[in-house]
């Protein structure tokens, strides 16, 4: 996010790249993005970053569902075609990868059932087009529902020092990744000693 203009000025793009690959020359093997950082710029620097090889040395994840309108309110969108069309749209600006590893809905459209959306997502794993499928900030009925149609692979929620309770969905649960999102929190909550976060 801090290559594409979330925090501040974008980083140079030859900046970027450069930086991008230097990180999986060091190790790195996890790239997580969106489509909508940027939006989509940083989809773009990272198709140009995995170039010469690069791709076959991290596993790579990208988000959908996010969209904003021409008056710029923010919406969720989980359609079968939009489904289909972003991850279309994806493959072809991170370099023309063939798949993406993990591809996760980066919020639930509950205008659209989410067994709709997981129909469409189980397609794309079975064409090649994604390996597996993640959710990011979904209530624990809805990764139920939604893991019935076929498996979540990984999560992707607020966990903070003010935000624990997903730590008892996580122990109760059926095994799978989590990746925290908003280490810092989102928001102010209300500490366990009854403060709260400045």
């Amino acid at each position: 996010m801090g290559l594409s203009a979330f925090y501040g000025a974008p980083t140079p793009e030859t900046k970027a790249v450069a930086l991008l690959r230097h990180a999986i020359n060091s190790g790195i093997t996890f790239l997580d993005t969106s489509d909508f950082y940027g939006p989509e710029t940083k989809e773009l620097l990272l198709g140009k970053a995995l170039k010469d090889g690069l791709r076959e040395k991290v596993e790579l994840a990208t988000k959908f569902g996010l969209v904003t309108s021409e008056d710029r309110k923010l919406g969720f969108r989980g359609d079968p075609n939009y489904v289909r069309s972003a991850c279309e749209a994806s493959l072809r600006r991170l370099g023309g990868v063939t798949c993406i590893d993990l591809y996760y809905q980066h919020r639930i459209d509950n205008t659209v059932p989410i067994e709709v959306t997981m129909g469409e997502l189980k397609k794309l794993v079975e064409e090649g087009k994604i390996k597996y499928i993640g959710l990011s900030e979904a209530s624990a009925s809805t990764i139920r529902r939604a893991h019935a149609v076929h498996p979540i692979t990984a999560l992707q929620i607020e966990w903070s020092l003010s935000l624990r309770d997903v730590e008892e969905y996580i122990c109760n649960n059926p095994p799978r990744g989590t990746q925290a999102d908003s280490a810092a929190a989102h928001r102010p909550q209300p500490l366990h000693y009854g403060t709260t976060r400045p």
